[in-house]
């Protein structure tokens, strides 16, 4: 059985093929198509209802028209740059600007405005003191009783205004036509006619509002522009006033043309003759320190200073020639002789004039160096007097720029502001509107909402939806087993057979107990043979069978088919049927038979025979061990050796023994009688019982040392599954309970056909 379990199981969705997945996806759609089936009613009833509440509540609801009037943007011919310049800065263009257009057609000023304009406190819609309409009160269900009494004090026109604003202002929208610079104004209002009357005086009163704005602006432009130049042109006449007096205390008349031109031309004529000072001072410097130097023992004569100097030429010329004479005569004439003795004394006079010639052009030279030095010094002097009046000269200058500039400076402002204020005075007459109304808005003639066909649509779709969804969820929140392959899906365990549900009045213990005999060739007999093949098949080679029937809480059926299991089997085997739930007995009564007998208990404990606790069923050759007397621990009655040697002295007599034993989840009784049993059948009902819990008694019973050969799944409905599941419709189409498959297992087990 296991293996046929694991083979059946399914597989692992890592391993699926796209055919697999195909078929899970398939079957997952044809798990919610049943489910909406099943609840079908349900999802219509829910439909109907979404119809009738969306038909009540938009017969209810109130007509609502919208009328919308259309405007065209006309900015270029509105824009005023002198006074954008002096407040607005940079201002948006082209999509953002629209987009704020809209936003102020919208403010509270505009919206106010209009109301104020249309008056809107005299409309019905908006007296004072009326009560808003709602749905409720229109179905009848609450009503609004007006608050204003004759004690309350008239409002003012402003008070009147904001206290509409509220319920006014939602019903305005402004759209923009898509590629153009038109704008749609609408209003929504139960009145039709009020719908275009206030669409109209919203438009106007944004055309008039943005000329009234910008009036304001202009005249306060204006005014700002008259306090600036006044004090523009005070700041003008000290800034003249200041430069005036202090060309007077200075004594300038024009500092850039004659003053600093004279000045400058006495610093650039000084510098030229320094710098020849300079060069001079230098040359008899040098020729001095040369004249010095060669003073402590040197020939001066041979210094450029002196031999260039004419003077000294001559002097050097005359003594050359003495020189020449004097040594022509010494080679005529001797020492003594007067010539040479003339041209010896005219040679030492020559020489004479020579040193004195140098001495004076030494002195020369030490005297012109002073000369040059003191001219030097001198110069320095001029021009640094010279400087000092250009220095005078060119601070007093700037401050006269600055002066100057300041003049300038005010002067240009006072221009410009009085330019300003001609412009604004001519475009105080050049207002024109940013906007103007192409197509106003005209009174509609039907109502764009309630919908009330497409409102009822939407409610009949949305009980719909709201069905299919609830039926999809209270199968999904829904945790019981349904079908048989919810048992082997949920469990993991094999099915052994499906017992339908039986009508009402097979409902009573005493018809249920015997319908294998009673009604042989009911589907319900038919699924008992299934489960009886399925215990003869899991122990072929098995001297006995003992096979324990439990229930995970009671009222699951176990008791009914653990009877009609045990008649099955009575007809081919020797077979006993064990009421071992001896807290709550349950087949006695089922069989009819008389309270008191003796049975399990008595047989343990050895106050009764085997022969006195055996009953016998009528009409057929099962034998029936009842509970016997209530011990007052079963438990502990189970767990002894008596009941082990008395399970093994029935085994020995009975070929099959079936042992109805308590639910799991009340006592521990079932997991010590599954220790001696070599199958246990677990009976669960079909959307009764949560799989959980079926899941956890069928864990106990295995730690109990039990071997689950299958589970049945009781009180199917058949007819039910045949509508919604489509796949058990082989209880009727198939022949079960027919001649033909009956004379089968009849033939089959040695069972009389009738």
């Amino acid at each position: 059985m296991s293996n046929n379990h694991a083979a059946g199981a399914p597989a692992s969705p890592l391993f699926l093929h796209d055919g697999e997945e195909d078929a899970q996806n398939n079957a997952e759609l044809i798990e919610y198509w049943r489910s909406v089936l099943k609840h079908k009613w349900s999802i219509i009833g829910l439909a109907l209802s979404g119809t009738a509440l969306a038909a009540a509540i938009s017969f209810a609801m109130t007509p609502v028209y919208t009328s919308a009037a259309t405007i065209l943007f006309e900015p270029d011919k509105a824009r005023m740059v002198s006074f954008e310049d002096i407040y607005a800065g940079n201002r948006a263009s082209g999509r953002e600007d629209f987009f704020t257009q809209f936003q102020i057609i919208r403010s509270r000023e505009v919206i106010q405005k209009a109301i104020k304009k249309a008056r809107l406190w005299e409309h019905p819609l908006y007296a004072p003191g009326q009560p808003e309409e709602s749905i409720l009160s229109r179905l009848g269900i609450t009503s609004q009783p007006s608050t204003k009494t004759a004690e309350d004090k008239p409002l003012s026109e402003d008070q009147l205004v904001a206290s509409i604003y509220p319920r006014v202002g939602g019903g305005v929208a402004v759209e923009s036509v898509a590629g153009s610079r038109l704008a749609s104004i609408s209003f929504m209002s139960p009145d039709a006619a009020l719908s275009a009357s206030f669409a109209n005086a919203v438009a106007e009163t944004y055309i008039d509002n943005d000329l009234e704005a910008r009036f304001q602006l202009t005249r306060k432009a204006g005014s700002w522009l008259q306090e600036q130049l006044v004090s523009v042109k005070e700041k003008l006449n000290k800034s003249e006033k200041a430069l005036q007096e202090f060309r007077e205390r200075e004594g300038l008349v024009d500092i850039k043309g004659t003053a600093q031109s004279g000045s400058g031309q006495q610093v650039q004529d000084v510098m030229g003759k320094l710098i020849e000072a300079r060069i001079r001072r230098m040359e008899a410097e040098n020729a001095f320190k040369q004249i010095r130097e060669a003073g402590q023992g040197g020939d001066l004569s041979a210094l450029p200073a002196i031999s260039k100097n004419p003077s000294v030429e001559q002097a050097k010329s005359e003594e050359a020639a003495a020189s020449r004479k004097l040594s022509e005569l010494s080679q005529r004439y001797g020492r003594e002789h007067p010539k040479y003795v003339q041209a010896a004394s005219e040679l030492e006079s020559a020489k004479v004039n020579l040193r004195r010639q140098i001495d004076v052009v030494a002195s020369t030279v030490k005297r012109e160096y002073e000369l040059a030095r003191n001219i030097e010094a001198g110069l320095e002097g001029v021009l640094s007097a010279a400087r000092g009046t250009v220095k005078s000269i060119n601070r007093k200058e700037g401050d006269l720029t600055i002066l100057e500039r300041e003049v300038e400076a005010n002067r240009q402002m006072y221009d410009a502001f009085f330019n300003r204020i001609s412009k604004a005075s001519g475009d105080l007459e050049l207002q024109t509107p940013i906007a103007r109304v192409i197509e106003p808005a005209m009174v509609p003639g039907a109502p764009i909402k309630p919908n009330k066909n497409k409102n009822i649509a939407l409610g009949f779709l949305l009980g719909a939806f709201l069905g299919v969804l609830l039926a999809l969820l209270r199968d999904r929140l829904d945790n019981t087993l349904k079908t048989s392959e919810d048992v082997e899906s949920k469990l993991k365990q094999p099915i052994l057979t499906t017992l339908p549900l039986l009508s009402e009045e097979e409902v009573a213990r005493t018809k249920t107990a015997r319908i294998f005999l009673d009604q042989p060739k009911s589907i319900y007999a038919e699924a008992i043979r299934t489960a009886r093949t399925g215990v003869l098949l899991t122990g072929l080679d098995l001297p006995r069978r003992i096979v324990l029937v439990t229930s995970s809480v009671p009222g699951e059926g176990k008791t009914t088919f653990s009877i009609n299991l045990a008649m099955a089997h009575a007809h081919t085997k020797k077979t006993l049927l064990i009421d071992a739930d001896m807290r709550r007995p349950a087949i006695s009564k089922g069989l009819e038979i008389q309270p008191g007998a003796r049975g399990l208990s008595n047989f343990v404990s050895g106050n009764a025979s085997l022969a006195e606790c055996l009953q016998p069923v009528e009409g057929s050759t099962l034998m029936l061990m009842p509970s016997g007397s209530i011990p007052p621990n079963p438990l502990e009655l189970l767990l002894s050796q008596r009941f082990k040697d008395a399970l093994a002295e029935l085994g020995n007599i009975f070929e099959v023994i079936i042992i109805d034993s308590p639910p799991v989840e009340l006592v521990s009784d079932a997991m010590v009688l599954s220790s001696f049993a070599n199958g246990v059948i677990y009976v669960t009902k079909a959307e009764g019982t949560p799989f959980p819990l079926v899941r956890k008694g069928i864990q106990r019973v295995r730690r109990g040392g039990g071997q689950i050969l299958g589970v049945v799944l009781n009180q199917f409905d058949v007819q039910r599954a045949e509508r919604y599941y489509g796949n058990y419709s082989g209880y009727g189409k198939y022949g079960y309970g027919t001649n033909g498959y009956q004379g089968a297992y009849g033939q089959a087990y040695g069972e009389d056909p009738k």
